[in-house]
């Protein structure tokens, strides 16, 4: 793990906290999620439900993950043999690529990439190989994907909706990736923690409901996202029965089990009514729109998200020629923590200037960002 230190989210919050600043580097809300959901793991509390809970995820969560891959996707799983229950998507990466993964294999991503990702492939001995999105549209590119493709390609690490760029991939570049990954006999998994942060009437298209995916695709999602209960750190990997059976042999030896009195309340939470869901899209919806104006207010430009709640924006119209050291003095400076979108790649120079901002924000809290950030003004 040389070469792996503290997480940017780390650094960047703790400059927050000693100058009052206002976070949206690190991406947690900053509110709870419905009520009904938090209720239900308070009941489980009183319950008694606070010892270890079954190896493989309590039996109504995963009858509840089951039963939402049918209802929003039309994909049909067993759940007790094609559904493991995972201390968050962060466990369910890294316990998949330790799992499929030997030394020299090489795992094909897209940079910029989540930090785990990079960290979770030096773990099991793997090799990264990255295709670059680059900003505005963060389109994928075929030539430099086909490139990044070779015989010791093992599995491809896909995360749709996309951190930290707010990409959704359309259903062409995901039919690129797949058929790219069955000529190469490659795993594909899929990090669809955003699934439902997904804006301007797209839909989320998962991988494993394409034609021929079903069998070699992993799906990772979570409730922290969906839930705003970050905290909970309840994830989940659904696939194919043996390919399940080969995380969870790894997971029980990351953490054994977790989370034991929130996994009933996230059952309930998956079965809410699609209001909930709608709702939830709408409001996020609505607060990309405030910072996004705010950020192209002060003559920035701005890749406008389609999912998650992060929205990237350059920096260089400030007069910024590094971001990193950008975002190091910007707590300082006005008041406001952004991340720096370099530190998500092996090409640095694809992203010297671009800076995530989160908005799972309260409406004023982010009122209040974008009067900050308009001190700034280009």
């Amino acid at each position: 793990m040389q070469g792996f230190g503290s997480t940017i989210f780390a650094e960047m919050t703790a400059l927050a906290n000693e100058h009052g600043a206002l976070n949206l580097g690190q991406g947690f809300p900053d509110t709870d999620g419905p009520q009904e959901i938090l209720d239900a793991a308070k009941a489980a509390i009183d319950g008694g439900r606070n010892q270890y809970p079954p190896g493989a995820g309590v039996p109504e969560l995963l009858d509840a993950i089951a039963a939402h891959q049918k209802r929003f996707y039309g994909i049909g799983l067993d759940p007790r043999s094609e559904v493991l229950v995972t201390v968050g998507a962060t466990e369910a990466i890294a316990a998949t690529i330790l799992a499929l993964c030997e030394t020299g294999d090489e795992v094909v991503t897209f940079e910029p990439y989540y930090d785990s990702y990079a960290a979770s492939i030096a773990l099991a001995g793997a090799v990264r190989r990255t295709s670059v999105l680059r900003f505005p549209d963060f389109a994928v590119d075929e030539e430099s994907l086909r490139a990044a493709f070779s015989p010791r390609t093992r599995l491809v690490l896909l995360n749709t909706p996309h951190n930290p760029t707010g990409k959704v991939f359309t259903r062409a570049e995901l039919e690129l990736i797949c058929a790219l990954a069955r000529e190469h006999d490659a795993w594909v998994v899929t990090d669809e923690v955003y699934e439902h942060l997904v804006f301007d009437g797209l839909s989320h298209l998962p991988v494993a409901s394409l034609p021929g995916m079903r069998e070699r695709t992993l799906t990772i999602s979570s409730a922290g996202k969906t839930f705003s209960t970050t905290g909970w750190k309840v994830g989940w990997v659904s696939g194919p029965a043996q390919a399940v059976a080969a995380v969870r042999t790894v997971k029980q030896f990351l953490t054994y089990v977790a989370s034991g009195p929130f996994q009933p309340a996230v059952a309930l939470g998956l079965g809410l009514g699609d209001e909930v869901y709608a709702g939830l899209s709408r409001s996020l919806q609505g607060k990309r729109d405030v910072l996004v104006e705010a950020l192209q207010g002060i003559g920035l430009d701005v890749s406008v998200p389609s999912g998650t709640y992060f929205v990237v924006a350059d920096v260089a119209p400030l007069g910024a020629t590094d971001a990193l050291a950008f975002c190091r003095e910007l707590p300082a400076r006005v008041g406001v923590a952004g991340v720096p979108v370099s530190v998500f790649h092996d090409d640095v120079d694809a992203a010297r200037t671009l800076v995530r901002f989160a908005f799972c924000k309260q409406d004023a809290v982010l009122r209040e960002a974008a009067a900050r950030l308009s001190t700034l003004r280009a």
